[in-house]
């Protein structure tokens, strides 16, 4: 076994301990959800915060550290859902929904920061990066309303937080902000271009099909 699978599988049996500890209080997996999203808030306030009087660097370590405490609520809450038998449609939407407040959430902290610094320019790429990150989870959701599944794209949630987290304990959020705009940005364009060509192909093969009868 590879030190990588022992430490996969290490996290793995301390995940399952918090599930199985959370499914004895019999804890909804919504309150979960909006606990996560209590977290993210305090990292925000972190960010926000952050100033060169009250050591920025030591101020995004502590923002770092919250998001990784309010991962482990995202982590858990749908399998404390399963394990306790309380999987509902509701509970995947409410989920969804919290998700994006959580990731908005984090970069409303994040231009709090880079406006009270006089940073002009951080503050639109802020903003441009909030945007887009909406963008990514709405074109998947809108074009799934038209065809199977859109999944396609590399910038998805996980990839932001693991980099948001990143540039907070490393302090080097500026470069992270710049990852995260081309991305996502690659990322939704590439979803615009796949729900085409599926649409495309779908009205395609309707048209032949109708041809056929």
């Amino acid at each position: 076994m590879t030190w990588t699978n022992a430490v996969g599988k290490a996290c793995g049996v301390v995940l399952y301990k918090i599930v199985d500890g959370l499914a004895l209080t019999r804890i909804s997996p919504n309150a979960l959800t909006f606990i996560g999203l209590l977290i993210n808030v305090v990292a925000a306030c972190f960010f926000g915060f952050a100033s060169a009087d009250n050591d920025q660097a030591a101020m995004f370590r502590y923002a770092g550290l919250v998001i990784i405490g309010a991962g482990i609520f995202d982590m858990v809450d749908g399998r404390v859902a399963r394990a306790t038998n309380q999987v509902t449609e509701f509970g995947g939407f409410f989920d969804s929904v919290i998700d994006r407040y959580s990731d908005v959430a984090l970069f409303f902290g994040l231009l709090v920061y880079y406006a009270r610094a006089n940073r002009f320019f951080y503050v639109v790429m802020v903003a441009f990066v909030m945007t887009s990150s909406v963008m990514v989870s709405y074109t998947r959701a809108r074009s799934e309303n038209m065809i199977k599944q859109c999944k396609v794209g590399f910038m998805e949630r996980p990839e932001r937080i693991v980099l948001v987290i990143i540039g907070a304990l490393w302090n080097v959020m500026a470069p992270v902000l710049w990852v995260l705009a081309v991305l996502s940005t690659i990322t939704v364009i590439h979803r615009i271009r796949y729900t085409y060509e599926q649409t495309t192909m779908k009205r395609i093969s309707e048209r032949d099909r109708v041809a056929t009868l």
